[in-house]
Parts: structure tokens; C-alpha cells; sequence
């Protein structure tokens, strides 16, 4: 009897036939038990799976993904340049969410960055050969082409966040709104009362969102929204730090800041010591995102957490569920998937 791993007749890799005549069996019922079907009789699985073990068969993958007009592969798309990638802890997380969901399935994971105009037109070639099965697209903001051009492929696609009210691609975010409501909250609940925001992008949905839940919040407690305590970031720790200077010129008095992302809060706090501010005894500073930046700064950082790995599983899953039934959603008369997970804020002494 041939040992683990034995070769093939032919002295290569093992083959579905070899297989197939070592069991007994067709090379269809053979291709059955590798994929799982239940029309095969317990003693004849048996016989195959051992066939299998004795020759050392393994399943061509490719081959089969070919057969059934699919790679076996998803693209992770990040249209921003590589260096915001790798210094914002919301793009490792939402990876390693991804990846942990991932690994109980058989797909590979492309990542793949398209922060310039080379890059986006690379990408739309790549794409349009549909090399991938489907596309997970994070940091979406709204002039991006990118979703549009996955729809007209009709490439299984679901995004990291809305662009807009009014989404139509598949979509898992935070609650941006309540976020931003819970931040300036907490701080009208410590007594500051003139609260500026520095807020993300504009051209993100989920930053405007946060903006309207920091107007919310004030007006709802009677307080006046000063357009002046509002300074626009960019989401970078240099975008904070401009941005707190600005805020500092035009009202010294400010008592407390909401930074919509941990990364603009680190900025803002360098802004505020440079300007001999404590914290929080002078200025009560929140971030957003509950990273590790927040919990290593000092002050340790109140910040409101966003459950961004869960983001990430959800998004693959959803992604897994369009890759299944790739009819148009239209033909197959489903709602809109938006997908939105609570916030929660961490309170520290920053505070």
C-alpha cells in the first residue's frame, strides 16, 4: 500500500483519476466528496477520503475556481497613499478583523492602495479583468469613483461607511452620530461649555455625521452652536495639531475639544501643551476611535470606541453573502445593506 504522499503513475502530483481508480469509484464521485456534496454513501466517502490519505491527493484549487468562473480571491482597497495606512491604528484593525474572518475560509486577500491617479487607473484595469471575486473598499470619500466603477462591473462589492444618505452599495459603519452626541455629552456632563470639535474629512460621510451629532448635542442642551469652535482635520496628527492652533487663536477660552479621531487628538494635545494648557484642568480633551494611541497618551485618552475589527468580520461576511448570489440586487429584489454597530465611550482622564 502506498504510503502519505505517495506520487502518481506518472511520478507527479497525485491525480483525481488515480484517486478515483485507488477507491473504486468515477472521477465524479470522487470530485463530489472533495466538494462536499451529501449525495455520496457514507462507506463510499469513506473509501475516497482514504484513497485521498494513502496518495497524498491535494485538491487544485485554481482549477476549480476556473470551472466555476471564480478566483478565489478579494481585494482589500484603500484609496489613500500607503503612508496614512500604516500610521492610523483604524486601517490595522479593520485589517485584522478582516483577516480573522477570513482565515475560516479557503479565499485569499489582496491589499491593494489607491491613493493616486496612477494607482485608481491601475486599479480599474486589474478590476475590469475580474481577477478577484469581490472588493472590500475602505475610507471611502464622496468624489471617490471607485464604487461606481464596481457597480458598472457588477463586482460584489461592500464599503467601510456610507457616502452618502442615500447609499446604494452594501455598507458596515459605526454610529457616527451618537459617537459624536456621546462625546460633547460627556463633556457638558464635566461642566465645559465651550466645546470645539476638530473634525475629520468633509468628503467622508462618517465625519459629517459626527459633526451634526457635536451640533446636536448643544443645541439639545441649550447651548448655542459657535461655528468658530469648529475647525476642519484631516484626520492626521499634523491635521490636530494645525487645527488646535487655529481653534486656540480664535477663542483662548475654549474649555474643552472633541477630535474626531484619536490621531488629531495627539496633535491637539502637542498644540495645547505648546501653548502651556493642561489637561484636562484646562482643556478636557475626547478622540474618537478608542485606539491605542488612546490609551498610551498622557493623559490616558477618553475616547469613544468604535468596534472597528467587528466592522471589518461583518464587512467580509457581507462581502461572502454578494460573492454567493452575484444577480444584480435589483433582480433579486433585496433592500439596501447598511449595516451600522453601536459606539461606546471610554472615559480617562484626559476628561
Amino acid at each position: 500500500m502506498a504510503g502519505h504522499g505517495a506520487r502518481g503513475r506518472s511520478g507527479g502530483r497525485p491525480t483525481l483519476e488515480e484517486v478515483a481508480a485507488r477507491a473504486g469509484v468515477g472521477r465524479g464521485t470522487v470530485s463530489r466528496v472533495i466538494n462536499g456534496s451529501p449525495r455520496v454513501s457514507d462507506a463510499t466517502r469513506a473509501a475516497v477520503e482514504a484513497a485521498v490519505a494513502e496518495l497524498g491527493y491535494v485538491p487544485n484549487t485554481a482549477a476549480r475556481a476556473l470551472a466555476a468562473n471564480r478566483t478565489d480571491a478579494i481585494a482589500l482597497v484603500v484609496p489613500e497613499p500607503e503612508t496614512r495606512f500604516f500610521a492610523e491604528p483604524y486601517f490595522s484593525d479593520m485589517l485584522r478583523g478582516v483577516g480573522a474572518e477570513l482565515a475560516e475560509t479557503e479565499m485569499q486577500l489582496l491589499l491593494i492602495f489607491a491613493g493616486s491617479d496612477r494607482e485608481r487607473r491601475r486599479l480599474a484595469q486589474y478590476l475590469a479583468a475580474h481577477r478577484v471575486d469581490g472588493v472590500l473598499l475602505v475610507s471611502v470619500h464622496a468624489d471617490d469613483p471607485l464604487p461606481d466603477l464596481l457597480s458598472q462591473l457588477e463586482i460584489p462589492a461592500v464599503i467601510s461607511g456610507p457616502r452618502s444618505a442615500g447609499e446604494t452599495l452594501p455598507s458596515v459603519d459605526s454610529d457616527n452620530y451618537g459617537g459624536g452626541r456621546s462625546a460633547v455629552e460627556h463633556l457638558l456632563s464635566r461642566g465645559r461649555t465651550r466645546i470645539a470639535h476638530i473634525t475629520g474629512r468633509l468628503d467622508v460621510y462618517g465625519a459629517q455625521r459626527r459633526v451634526d451629532g457635536y451640533r446636536d448635542a448643544l443645541r439639545d442642551a441649550g447651548h448655542p452652536v459657535d461655528e468658530g469652535l469648529i475647525a476642519l482635520g484631516d484626520f492626521t496628527e499634523e491635521g490636530g495639531h494645525r487645527a488646535m492652533h487655529e481653534l486656540l487663536a480664535r477663542t483662548p477660552t475654549l474649555d474643552a475639544v472633541f477630535a474626531g479621531s484619536d490621531v488629531m487628538a495627539a496633535g491637539a494635545r502637542q498644540a495645547l501643551r505648546e501653548a502651556g494648557r493642561r489637561i484636562p484642568q484646562d482643556v478636557a480633551l475626547v478622540g474618537y476611535d478608542d485606539s491605542a494611541i488612546a490609551r498610551h497618551m498622557d493623559p490616558p485618552l477618553t475616547s469613544v470606541r468604535q468596534p472597528i475589527e467587528e466592522m471589518g468580520r461583518r464587512m467580509l461576511d457581507l462581502l461572502l453573502t454578494e460573492i454567493a448570489d452575484r444577480r444584480p440586487a435589483v433582480s433579486r429584489g433585496l433592500e439596501r445593506r447598511q449595516v451600522v454597530l453601536a459606539t461606546e465611550l471610554v472615559g480617562r482622564t484626559s476628561s
